[in-house]
């Protein structure tokens, strides 16, 4: 079993408001990643939140999903990791696929092809890539959970990702919503126009 993991705790200091509040295709963008992990057949998702977590419980259907509040979340996106770890650790699975609150485009075809390969050859961590660049979600298999934990809260989850670089599996994605970052108010806006002109 693969389990969703979504962060959604920071602070969103550069876009200036919640950026899981976001609208994007008529839900929020934590909305529309919940729904394509269920879509994609990842039954088990997890939601970690933070900042202004009962704002956001309010205002997001989270059917479906078990909700994790970081009360660390000013520590770093680590400290929510390792509390989305923690929970979901409980359930046993055999990875997690892990989404970023500010990457809403990831698409349920993308999200089902990563967890097939996952199945098919249980790597250490699967990086989705379009024409070469790294996106996300990234999957992690549970061995790795440990190391993650045990991390310093001032330490990137990247410093252990790397260390399995020559056992990591790449896949290349036709679809470039794998590179997507919304993290400021000109990616938002980009985000829309482009959104309007396919329209």
């Amino acid at each position: 079993m693969i389990a969703g993991l979504i962060l959604a705790a920071g602070e969103s200091r550069r876009m200036g408001r919640d950026k899981a509040l976001l609208v994007y295709r008529g839900r929020t963008f934590l909305e529309t990643l919940i729904a394509n992990l269920h879509d994609a057949g990842i039954e088990n998702v997890f939601v970690v939140l933070g900042h202004h977590a009962e704002n956001i419980r309010n205002a997001v259907n989270l059917a479906g999903t078990r909700v994790v509040v970081n009360h660390n979340y000013q520590e770093g996106q680590t400290s929510s990791l390792q509390a989305g770890l923690a929970a979901v650790a409980d359930e046993s699975p055999e990875a997690v696929i892990l989404c970023l609150v500010d990457h809403p485009v990831v698409s349920a075809e993308v999200i089902r092809i990563l967890a097939e390969r996952f199945e098919s050859n249980r790597p250490r961590v699967l990086i989705p890539t379009h024409k070469g660049e790294h996106g996300h979600p990234i999957v992690i298999n549970r061995e790795l959970f440990p190391e993650l934990l045990a991390l310093p809260p001032d330490a990137a989850a990247n410093t252990v990702i790397r260390r399995y670089r020559s056992t990591t599996e790449f896949v290349e994605m036709a679809d470039p919503g794998i590179l997507i970052d919304v993290d400021d108010p000109q990616a938002y806006e980009r985000l829309l126009e482009g959104e309007s002109s396919r329209q």
